[in-house]
């Protein structure tokens, strides 16, 4: 009898658990961008150029920032015809800038973009590249490289940004990471590393910010079809290929919509398909808990997603197994 009774005792609670999450999720109120400013690092292409044609279409005022001032100009026309079809009254401005290089230029771009645009609102950091390479073969300017502009960057030009909207009482900050910062492989000892330190600093900084009224997120975005891939590709090996297949490619539009559409409900992870549900589910730990619903499926689903990952750990040692093998044998054959 008493064991019949915590059974029921066990899913009523669960039964009731669900209910809430379910009405939360479902009831969540999404924030209004319209006549709001956002500021978008890398958005003259891929994953950046895609959210601000997002925000853009919500009605929010746009600030580029990246390097290439062509790219730049090119991303205004586009993100301006975006604009005017909306008639939202937006505008769109462009600042070119390393976020590798001087950290006082860095910060100085939110306060000229505030100037015409007003408080910034939303800071999304797309801003970043990967390079794959074996462990050995990785030059020590190439390591320096990758954590300045995927992480330092971000960490400077947000410490600005947070400033600002620590003063309005409200924000949006966005991090770009990586499913590959979520788990280390073959190739991507570097970025592997870069792209979980964002991690690490949103989980501190959300516990920072959140009396303020400010918000947090993490995208977790697979192989997406951008320039910066394909670019990515030329140095890839073979494994990570390989390993990297097994998640698909997205179109960059589906990142950015999912990343914006979880942003503006205050999630702290955004990422679109199952490999990427079932990896920020493993690794959430103590990461913060901004609904039930993630909450209890992390809870509930996390044994059998570890069971599912030993599947995924295993598919991906054979293949570094077989490329290695292959080596050898030609070797031999030399």
């Amino acid at each position: 009898m008493g064991w019949c009774c915590c059974i029921t005792w066990l899913w009523s609670i669960l039964a009731i658990g669900l209910g809430v999450a379910l009405f939360e999720f479902f009831s969540r109120k999404k924030r209004d961008l319209k006549g709001k400013h956002v500021l978008v690092t890398g958005g003259s292409s891929g994953i950046g150029l895609s959210v601000a044609l997002d925000v853009a279409a919500r009605g929010a005022s746009v600030t580029l920032v990246a390097r290439d001032v062509d790219k730049l100009e090119k991303a205004q026309v586009e993100i301006a015809t975006v604009i005017s079809r909306v008639a939202s009254g937006g505008y769109v401005q462009y600042f070119s800038g390393d976020l590798s290089g001087d950290p006082e230029k860095i910060a100085s771009i939110v306060k000229d973009a505030e100037v015409d645009l007003g408080p910034i609102y939303m800071l999304v950091n797309c801003a970043g590249f990967a390079r794959a390479q074996t462990f050995e073969d990785i030059p020590p300017w190439l390591v320096k490289q990758l954590m300045d502009v995927n992480y330092t960057g971000s960490f400077i030009i947000t410490q600005e940004a947070v400033r600002s909207m620590k003063r309005q009482h409200e924000g949006v900050v966005v991090f770009t990471s990586s499913q590959a910062g979520l788990i280390g492989l073959y190739g991507f000892t570097a970025y592997s590393a870069a792209k979980a330190a964002l991690v690490r600093l949103a989980e501190a900084l959300h516990m920072e910010v959140k009396p303020y009224n400010i918000t947090v997120t993490v995208c977790y975005p697979p192989d997406t079809d951008t320039p910066g891939f394909e670019e990515e590709n030329q140095t890839k090996p073979v494994e990570t290929k390989l390993m990297s297949e097994t998640a698909g490619l997205l179109k960059p539009e589906e990142v950015a919509k999912k990343l914006v559409d979880d942003a503006l409900i205050g999630s702290f992870t955004s990422t679109v398909g199952l490999e990427g549900f079932m990896l920020t589910t493993l690794c959430a730990g103590m990461g913060p808990i901004t609904d039930a619903f993630s909450f209890l499926t992390q809870v509930f689903l996390f044994g059998i997603f570890r069971a599912v990952s030993a599947f995924y750990l295993w598919s991906f040692n054979k293949i570094v197994d077989k490329e290695y093998r292959k080596r050898q044998a030609c070797k031999k054959s030399e």
